[in-house]
């Protein structure tokens, strides 16, 4: 079955976040949308809930939604959490994906 990771890093700030942010949601959207310069940028939100065409993931009390069309771009990522001297926050980790754009906003398949 094709899947997704979420590192144990980004589950305590997707909780924190759901928190301050996402109070009565009831999961984290992991997505796709077209744009940015290198074709799609990936979605990272709080939803009510799951649509009728997604897959559901539980992470620890953390659940998170994926269309099934964006799961073979998806299949196999891990979002993780990243902090650095720079910036704080999500980082993914997509095997499926060929290229990247210099600001690691957007990628291309």
């Amino acid at each position: 079955m094709d899947t997704i990771k979420v590192s144990d890093l980004a589950i305590t700030n997707i909780k924190n976040l759901q928190k301050e942010y996402g109070e009565g949601m009831e999961g984290l959207r992991f997505g796709l949308s077209g744009g940015g310069c290198a074709g799609y940028k990936y979605v990272l939100e709080f939803e009510e809930g799951p649509e009728e065409d997604d897959l559901v993931f539980s992470f620890d009390a953390v659940r998170v939604f994926v269309n099934k069309e964006h799961m073979e771009r998806l299949k196999n990522s891990t979002i993780d959490w990243v902090e650095n001297l720079m910036a704080a926050g999500f980082q993914i980790h997509n095997p499926q994906a060929k290229k990247q754009c210099g600001c690691g906003e957007s990628v291309d398949f």
